[in-house]
């Protein structure tokens, strides 16, 4: 369908393969500052002073565009992205590049973390109009009206120069090839999320269960953990999907995929050993070198993965690593009203990296030379070093028992030297230049997070991680929804500006779903409710029975798409679909269930026929819980928080906790309390087994 765009073929140039780094400081008076300079984004405000002038996306530059008849390059990023930093120091600070883009562009700046409804278009005009893999910075050409006729991602600035003159030439000798390519690319992306409303009555059934687990392990590194091949991307969602399905069937392989996987992550370099929190990716298929980009939402997601997994496992590695990655996320990334920031920048000083690596000799010099030879075969450290320029990543390839034995330790030994030496090497690296901090706030991020501490205290039950997840909870209810229900997508020095899309609505609800089952606080479920209600009456499509991305108080762009494949956060719909069927059965919605199976039904061939459902594990999840309908457990009585929290330290994936010292307003509470007594009711479909007094008679029952 795309084959008018071979002629951009000297246009794909290789991108992520210079070796040039670096975005340098800006300080004193600027040379120039454009229109980004009022926006609040951070990824917007590095570029503020560039000699392009950019424009932040809305109608002040669509309208330039238009009145000046010129095309518009959109180009789409986020502060953490080292690759944007390098083409932006590479071109975008070149005034001879900026001259011309400035004399015959429209020149658009976007955050992709802002906005990833434009990202989304531009990105899916990318995937069909460029024949490779796209990433960021993403850079699209565009007619003045927004309709894209190309796009790219990164450039080096000899290449980009070539990019530029070719837009040029067309723009003025073949403006009418222009118009092809954009209409055709607007088609390509309207029928990119194409769905039609399955009215069959398709049976969900555990044989077709067993296939789809059967499809995910086909595509397991059993040797490393994670997809096979680099680079591997943590996707905590299919996980969680091989979790619920072992605690279904108990097949021995399906766990073996998760903890070979969770294990692997936690002694690669991937996991920031000294202050804790994992990176975006491993560059390689071992979970070894980095990028060392730290974004909240995949923090989020691994807190929930890593303390499900020790729920079931009661693996130490899943608690040590939980507490540190919580530990990081208060110390670098948590507002002091409660809210989360959005990432940590890959590099410092100029270079990719710089922060996290070490030479030996630094080590060495640190610790001592007794200290450091335990450190240091503790972590593979070697003097060569074993990444670039004779830096060390930390990792771990040796058991604590072999490095304890080699050194004639016990294993409370050796774990107190190396206690000892992390403390001294994180205070010498705290004194480091630090990476960037993306400090805007973003709703959907902060319910990842705010899950994840959930998920966290069911496990541990450590108060401390409860009152977090409140703290943020009653930060995004004060600053995000407003009072018809109305999310805001962003929160950044006291504005709020950006109105939320479908996975701020979604991720806030499942996160309020199960701060109410660890609280037994019925606010959350109000809060839960309505803003169901509000995403039916604003995002949905009553033709397809699934949910728009946007709003329908959003300006239009040249497409309304929908989010329907599962990715490193869960698509929009799924998480949707999941709310309704949980948030229905613990309000006695019924209608709620039903839309929800609707919704897998549009979904069911894609999710049983793919090999790769990987795409779409999250809908796996919901294939799971279809299949396996949950409990509903009611803890009730004036003993209800200390047993509810004994309950939730055994991985339940099944049960929906529900409870309290008083029936309060659900249904599904009336007539449970009894006076001097704390019952453990153990219902499914609405029908209860006979009350018990012990958790472990309450486990019983679930079995």
């Amino acid at each position: 369908m795309y084959k008018y765009l071979i002629c951009f073929a000297l246009l794909a140039f290789a991108s992520c393969k210079s070796s040039q780094n670096g975005n340098p400081a800006k300080d004193g008076d600027h040379k120039y500052t454009n229109e980004l300079i009022n926006e609040s984004s951070p990824y917007l405000l590095q570029h503020a002073h560039n000699p392009v002038n950019w424009y932040p996306w809305g109608e002040e530059a669509l309208a330039k565009a238009k009145a000046e008849d010129k095309m518009i390059i959109v180009s789409v990023g986020y502060a953490a992205c080292h690759w944007c930093h390098v083409m932006e120091h590479e071109s975008f600070e070149d005034t001879l590049v900026s001259k011309i883009m400035n004399e015959n562009f429209i020149c658009i700046k976007v955050d992709r973390e802002e906005r990833p409804d434009i990202d989304d278009v531009y990105m899916t005009a990318c995937h069909l109009a460029s024949g490779r893999g796209c990433g960021w910075p993403l850079n699209a050409f565009a007619l003045p009206d927004g309709r894209p006729v190309w796009a790219g991602t990164y450039f080096p600035k000899k290449e980009w120069l070539g990019v530029l003159d070719n837009f040029i030439k067309i723009k003025k000798e073949k403006p009418e090839e222009l118009e092809g390519y954009a209409k055709q690319l607007q088609e390509g992306i309207r029928q990119q999320d194409d769905i039609v409303l399955n009215d069959s009555n398709q049976d969900f059934n555990s044989t077709k269960l067993d296939g789809i687990a059967i499809n995910f392990l086909d595509n397991i590194d059993f040797k490393k953990g994670g997809r096979q091949g680099s680079p591997k991307f943590p996707m905590p969602n299919n996980y969680e999907f091989l979790l619920n399905y072992y605690h279904f069937s108990k097949d021995a392989k399906t766990l073996e995929a998760v903890t070979t996987t969770l294990d692997n992550m936690a002694n690669g370099g991937i996991y920031d050993h000294l202050g804790g929190g994992f990176a975006r990716y491993s560059t390689d298929d071992e979970w070894f070198a980095p990028h060392f980009e730290k974004m909240l939402y995949d923090n989020g997601q691994l807190v929930s993965l890593y303390s499900e997994a020790y729920q079931l496992t009661k693996n130490p590695l899943y608690k040590k690593v939980v507490e540190e990655t919580l530990e990081y996320v208060k110390r670098e990334m948590t507002h002091e009203n409660g809210g989360f920031y959005s990432s940590l920048d890959a590099d410092s000083e100029g270079e990719e990296g710089k922060f996290y690596v070490w030479k030996k000799s630094e080590i060495d010099s640190l610790l001592g030379v007794d200290l450091a030879k335990v450190f240091n075969e503790f972590y593979e450290v070697k003097r060569s070093g074993n990444w670039e320029h004779k830096n060390n990543i930390l990792h771990r390839k040796s058991s604590n028992e072999k490095v304890a034995k080699k050194f004639k330790l016990t294993t409370e030994e050796l774990n107190k030297k190396i206690d000892d030496a992390k403390s001294i090497l994180i205070s010498a690296r705290d004194k480091r230049v630090r990476p960037g901090l993306d400090d805007k706030i973003l709703t959907s991020w902060n319910a990842l997070m705010l899950k994840g501490y959930t998920d966290a205290y069911r496990a541990f039950g450590d108060e401390k991680y409860l009152q977090a997840a409140l703290n943020n909870a009653n930060f995004l209810v004060k600053n995000s929804i407003k009072e018809d229900h109305r999310l805001n997508r962003n929160f950044k020095d006291g504005q709020s500006v950006i109105n939320a899309f479908l996975d701020d609505y979604a991720i806030l609800i499942d996160a309020f779903v199960h701060l109410y089952q660890v609280s037994f606080d019925e606010q959350w479920l109000n809060h839960a409710s309505d803003l169901t209600k509000y995403v039916q009456a604003h995002f949905y499509d009553e033709s397809t029975g699934m949910f728009h991305y946007t709003s329908d108080l959003d300006p239009a762009l040249i497409a309304r798409k929908k989010e329907l494949a599962d990715n490193v956060i869960p698509g929009s719909n799924s998480v949707m679909a999941r709310n309704l069927y949980q948030l229905g059965t613990i309000l006695y919605q019924p209608e709620w269930v039903d839309l929800s199976k609707q919704m897998l039904h549009n979904m069911a061939e894609n999710i049983v026929e793919t090999p790769q459902p990987n795409f779409y594990s999250n809908w796996c999840n919901l294939y799971w819980t279809v299949v396996n309908p949950p409990y509903e457990v009611a803890v009730m009585g004036d003993n209800s928080k200390a047993l509810s929290k004994e309950l939730m330290q055994n991985y339940l994936p099944h049960a929906l906790i529900l409870g309290g010292n008083s029936e309060g307003n659900l249904k599904l509470l009336t007539d449970k309390l009894i006076e001097g007594e704390t019952r453990i009711y153990v219902c499914q479909n609405k029908v209860c087994k006979f009350p018990v007094l012990e958790v472990d008679k309450a486990l019983e029952l679930m079995k």
